[in-house]
């Protein structure tokens, strides 16, 4: 959730060309993480939620690449993406210890 609320507070900085660009494409990646995992746990199998694990990490790395062809085209400050980068970042490596301990627990 905090990942959503960055990413929509840095999405407000962007031009108003990039409304149904960049800053759609952002905000829906970043509602895709948090809305994977919750669907992933609300299922009923371990191998379910891995798989909405995996769903919730490559919408992390499409918001990644998003966030730095934002700064590469200077759309945004180097020192916004960063620090953005840094909390996606953080948040995969959760999941990536989260899917770690799931995966010991299958057969």
């Amino acid at each position: 959730m905090e990942l959503t609320e960055t990413l929509y507070g840095l999405t407000e900085q962007l031009p108003r060309t990039e409304q149904f660009g960049l800053v759609t494409q952002l905000r829906r990646a970043s509602v895709s993480v948090a809305s994977n995992i919750a669907e992933g746990h609300a299922r009923e199998s371990t191998k379910e939620y891995l798989r909405f694990l995996s769903m919730a990490l490559g919408s992390i790395a499409e918001m990644e690449t998003q966030l730095i062809l934002c700064e590469r085209l200077k759309l945004l400050p180097a020192t916004s993406v960063s620090d953005a980068l840094a909390l996606a970042g953080d948040i995969g490596k959760m999941i990536r210890a989260l899917r770690r301990s799931l995966n010991d627990r299958l057969p």
